[in-house]
């Protein structure tokens, strides 16, 4: 439910796309995942793709979380079982908490769409440095379940009974 008495508050999004195969032309997931933030009002800090290598992942992850500006990164992509799936164990290692709600509720909501496949994905969200941090599926239609059924109202201020927004200013608190 949206409470109309508080104010929208625009938030600062990475976007990183993990691929070997996509760049920009051929990136759908990381576009949808722009566009969706965008006509949210939210702001895009910047959009990168990187190759299935765990290190480069984390660099550019970690860059982003090190930086005060952003406040929520998306990444899309290798967070399948393949050899190549390497987004949660680049990501995971940086967290200071796990919201470990998101990942089971996107398995959850994934299975309408496509049922027992959903097994196959380890989304995975969690905070680091008070920044939010969403691993999603390089699916296109994962992403936008991700956004439009989870993300889309947790990074709304207005949403209630709470929000992720809410806690921006608590994340730090030792």
């Amino acid at each position: 439910m949206i409470d109309q008495k508080r104010d929208f508050k625009a938030l600062s999004i990475a976007v990183l796309t993990v691929s070997d195969s996509r760049g920009e032309d051929q990136d759908k997931s990381g576009k949808l995942l722009v566009a969706r933030l965008q006509k949210a009002g939210h702001n895009l800090y910047e959009k990168a793709i990187n190759r299935d290598d765990i290190y480069q992942i984390r660099a550019t992850v970690s860059h982003w979380i090190a930086d005060p500006a952003v406040d929520v990164i998306l990444t899309t992509g290798g967070t399948g079982v393949t050899g190549r799936d390497g987004t949660p164990e680049a990501i995971t290692p940086l967290f200071d908490k796990e919201i470990q709600g998101f990942g089971e509720m996107f398995r959850v909501l994934s299975f309408e769409s496509i049922s027992t496949s959903t097994l196959q994905s380890r989304t995975t969200a969690g905070v680091a440095n008070g920044c939010y941090l969403f691993c999603l599926p390089g699916s296109s239609g994962a992403c936008a379940d991700a956004w439009d059924k989870l993300i889309n109202q947790q990074l709304d201020y207005r949403h209630r009974p709470c929000n992720l927004v809410e806690l921006m200013p608590r994340l730090k608190e030792k």
